[in-house]
């Protein structure tokens, strides 16, 4: 049971300007379940990647079964008996819990295999899932299933591929707990079986229930690898976020004012649970957690992107009905979202269109034209007002460094002069000197009287931007921390643990 069945030695994988993996070395022996941690952008996904050929390593070995092997792609891992179940759900929602399972390999019937054999798929499905004590309908379209179920139908095909690795990467996101000790009990029969898992997950409690051995990534390097039996939550927290602060964040002491936004008993089933904290006026209110944590369902619902079930809002102490983004902005807030790329630019647009797209209102000279010279004149003096390199404000924004396209994002709002301002992961994927251009016009903004709401997974950033920091874990809120008591350890604790609700 202790022999390695797979070796990954000096693993090393760079991405244009960034060093991802820095000659990493990891283990896995047989019939166990080794943890990966480490913090947002530690490296753990990249290293899969690596090993299942989704971003095969610039250098190094993997040796699986003490032979080595090269993994070019998906396909090749999985032949030679590793599947990876990802965090980002992917299932062909149309199709039947049987067809998913099976896609690609479906059994067929006749000479040339022509025809798809719909009775043994249905018999081949029904078996794995009452093996794996899961009680699901494999006629059932996927897309009727929760999140959890369609869980559930990934672990169960990655069994049906008989494999021998199984790499879970933030399995229990969406699951209840009762769904996760289901989870750990089909966890514990793979490893009956012989079957070696790679866990992947940011919580504490979880890793010391399953795991028996843990290695954490800090930075693309590797930091430790031992049995489980040998750490505690602290020396594992320590492990993971043991780096000092830059002198990157320029925070000024503004004026703290009256309370500005109220959320009171914010409810979405299954996502948020009785959320209530408030805002005030020059404030920036950090927002820390891990993924799957809330964070950004949180902003949606206060930015009407999604519906509550349940809580009240407040602006300026008047309850207000917020049930989309045209009331939110109504209501004087902006919303600068966390997928630059997906939610945010329109790429084939250009630098000036994208900087008034929230406010073409603004821009109205009747008739159903806009006035183009009030247009390029706002757009002119943002970009020199927030340093937007651009060679004219007609280029396509998607030909922009991504610190520039995120600048003029927040131009787009500020365009509105917005009161309260959210901004989710406001820095992700762009350079140093753009992160601290970035915090500069943030901290300019509170001492202006600004209400601002930072969600950021990077703890330096949040520790050193914060007046006060608001913990979210598992939909709920775990701690609201002022900044004088902020640490990251204290913070990764909250993160980490339900149980340590304090809020």
């Amino acid at each position: 049971m202790d022999e390695n069945i797979l070796e990954m030695r000096s693993i090393v994988r760079t991405f244009p300007g960034v060093k991802a993996l820095n000659s990493v070395d990891f283990h896995l022996k047989k019939g166990t379940v080794h943890a990966l941690m480490g913090e947002n952008g530690a490296g753990k996904s990249t290293l899969m990647k690596c090993l299942v050929g989704i971003n095969p390593p610039d250098s190094g070995d993997i040796i699986l079964k003490s032979k080595k092997v090269t993994i070019l792609n998906p396909l090749t891992a999985l032949k030679l008996g590793i599947a990876m179940i990802y965090q980002e759900l992917n299932p062909v929602a149309e199709r039947s819990v049987m067809e998913n399972i099976w896609l690609g390999r479906e059994p067929t019937y006749g000479k040339i295999g022509f025809f798809v054999d719909h009775k043994a798929m249905f018999q081949k499905t029904k078996e794995l899932l009452a093996d794996l004590e899961l009680d699901l309908n494999p006629h059932q379209k996927v897309k009727e299933l929760s999140i959890a179920k369609m869980q559930m139908i990934e672990i169960a095909k990655a069994v049906s591929y008989n494999a021998d690795i199984v790499i879970m990467d933030e399995p229990t996101s969406a699951l209840t707990p009762n769904e996760v000790d289901h989870l750990f009990s089909m966890i514990r029969k793979l490893k009956q079986r012989g079957v070696s898992v790679i866990y992947i997950s940011h919580k504490m409690e979880e890793i010391f229930r399953i795991a028996d051995e843990v290695t954490v990534l800090r930075d693309g390097n590797k930091v430790l690898t031992r049995p489980i039996a040998e750490m505690n939550i602290g020396t594992l927290i320590s492990a993971m976020v043991g780096r000092d602060l830059t002198e990157m964040f320029p925070k000024i002491e503004c004026p703290i004012g009256d309370i500005r936004l109220e959320v009171r008993h914010f409810e979405v089933p299954g996502l948020l649970h009785d959320i209530s904290f408030d805002l005030r006026r020059g404030e920036i209110l950090g927002v820390s957690g891990l993924v799957g944590a809330g964070r950004t369902e949180l902003m949606e619902t206060i930015f009407g992107l999604r519906k509550k079930s349940a809580g009240e809002l407040l602006v300026d102490g008047k309850p207000v009905q917020i049930d989309s983004p045209v009331d939110a902005i109504k209501a004087g807030m902006g919303f600068l979202t966390e997928d630059r790329r997906l939610t945010g630019i329109v790429p084939v647009l250009s630098v000036k269109v994208n900087t008034v797209l929230a406010h073409l209102d603004g821009y109205n000279g009747g008739f159903g034209f806009l006035e183009q010279r009030k247009m390029t004149k706002d757009c002119i003096e943002y970009k020199n007002k927030l340093s937007i390199k651009t060679p004219t404000i007609e280029a396509l924004i998607q030909n922009l460094s991504g610190g520039n396209q995120q600048k003029v994002l927040v131009a787009r709002w500020l365009l509105n002069n917005p009161d309260i301002l959210i901004l989710d992961e406001p820095t992700r994927g762009i350079d140093v000197g753009a992160k601290a251009e970035i915090h500069s016009i943030i901290t300019k903004l509170a001492s202006e009287g600004k209400s601002i709401i930072m969600v950021s997974s990077e703890l330096p950033e949040i520790i050193g931007m914060s007046d006060r920091v608001m913990v979210v874990c598992q939909g709920r809120i775990t701690a609201i921390l002022d900044r004088k008591d902020l640490d990251q350890e204290t913070i990764m604790r909250y993160a980490t643990s339900i149980e340590n609700h304090a809020a």
